[in-house]
């Protein structure tokens, strides 16, 4: 599997009992270069192996713990990959994904799956959505920096212009009916009929009252959402539904192309290209924010109250190193942080479970590398109140 949404992040957060081990590793996407993915993945699974026996109550036999993920170790498996793999193993449960993500080589053992190498997947700061237009296709998408992620499925949504509008006539036709003014509809001309080619009286208000429907079927999706939502189609296009549109964070700048013509991989270029460069504003804000924050005293780069206040949903926008882990346990019953300067048994990452929280409470998660942390800190947040 390839896509992981919040949804399966709950679960993998979840669904654990007992000792849970996660892989992570680059992988060779091409040619005979891939038989280094099993030769590094075997090594990985002797390192998890070795992790799982140092426990005082190890699995009774640590292979047969990993079957489930040793299983995968076949040609045909290491032929179809992403950049990156990533796996979780627990009594009972067991997950992979291919992730646009070089990952880096790392075995966590621990009492809760270690997933903040896959953050930069989830954080609020890198999604956005595609809308490709035409008149006999319509399709949504959602993507990040690194790829489109998937085509999401809106219940009720048009995908060709002349049903839709023949639908949408014949059913104000019932409703006019119904309010006993079928008559005087028939007798003023009333619907005109949506058909092809001559049949349209007017190809732009044809698109605009179809658009119109389009925008009405995607709005309990965006309801909530923030996410920027860039247009693709036929030049021509673009303009018309940014009349019909109702939300409130479509980009200006759109994909004048038909769409057909282009990859997924050509199409998430041209869409990053132009979403990109605001991220990277909206990025430089949150750091600006976030030392306002501080001057508040609504900010922190304390560890020990950065943790706590993610368990109890109070971190509002947070920044984690990537490659970087602070080993140890919290208790949020007791509140209690112990900190140690290697893993020990039972410890977890504590910024993986600082970023794990704050995303699991609507915040926001800037996963970036060491030095882009604000202040050069550990990590950064700022608290709701």
């Amino acid at each position: 599997m390839s896509f992981l949404s919040i949804e399966e992040l709950k679960e993998l957060v979840d669904q654990p009992q007992g000792l849970c081990v996660s892989i992570y590793m680059p992988t060779v996407q091409l040619g005979s270069e891939t038989q280094q993915n099993s030769v590094r993945f075997k090594n990985l699974i002797r390192q998890a192996q070795a992790e799982l026996e140092k426990y005082e109550s190890p699995p009774l036999d640590p292979g047969e713990f990993l079957q489930p993920a040793i299983a995968l170790d076949t040609d045909e498996f290491w032929q179809h990959q992403d950049a990156g793999l990533a796996l979780f193993v627990s009594e009972g449960f067991f997950r992979f994904y291919r992730v646009p993500l070089e990952m880096i080589e790392l075995v966590v053992v621990s009492n809760r799956f270690h997933l903040k190498p896959l953050i930069p997947l989830l954080g609020g700061d890198n999604r956005f959505y595609i809308l490709t237009l035409g008149q006999r296709d319509v399709r949504l998408v959602e993507a990040n920096r690194y790829s489109i992620t998937r085509e999401v499925e809106i219940e009720g949504l048009p995908k060709d212009m002349d049903e839709a509008l023949q639908y949408d006539e014949t059913s104000k036709d019932q409703q006019r009916r119904q309010e006993g003014g079928a008559g005087r509809a028939g007798l003023q001309g009333g619907g005109s009929y949506h058909g092809q080619g001559a049949d349209r009286e007017n190809v732009k208000e044809d698109l605009l009252q179809y658009f119109h429907l389009v925008d009405k079927a995607l709005h309990d999706f965006f309801r909530n959402r923030r996410s920027p939502l860039v247009l693709a189609g036929v030049n021509y296009l673009l303009p018309i539904y940014q009349e019909a549109n109702t939300y409130n964070f479509i980009v200006e700048e759109g994909i004048q192309h038909n769409v057909k013509e282009r990859s997924a991989e050509e199409l998430h270029a041209e869409a990053w290209a132009i979403v990109g460069p605001q991220f990277e504003a909206d990025q430089q804000k949150a750091i600006d924010y976030y030392h306002e924050s501080i001057a508040n005293g609504k900010g922190s780069n304390d560890l020990n109250e950065v943790i706590q206040g993610a368990f109890y949903g109070r971190v509002e926008q947070l920044f984690v190193p990537v490659g970087v882990q602070k080993w140890g346990h919290f208790d949020p019953d007791s509140m209690q942080l112990e900190m140690h300067n290697e893993t020990q048994p039972g410890d977890e990452d504590l910024l993986n479970a600082a970023a794990i929280q704050t995303v699991l409470h609507g915040g926001t998660v800037y996963a970036v590398e060491p030095e882009g942390v604000p202040d050069e800190a550990p990590v950064a947040a700022v608290f709701r109140y």
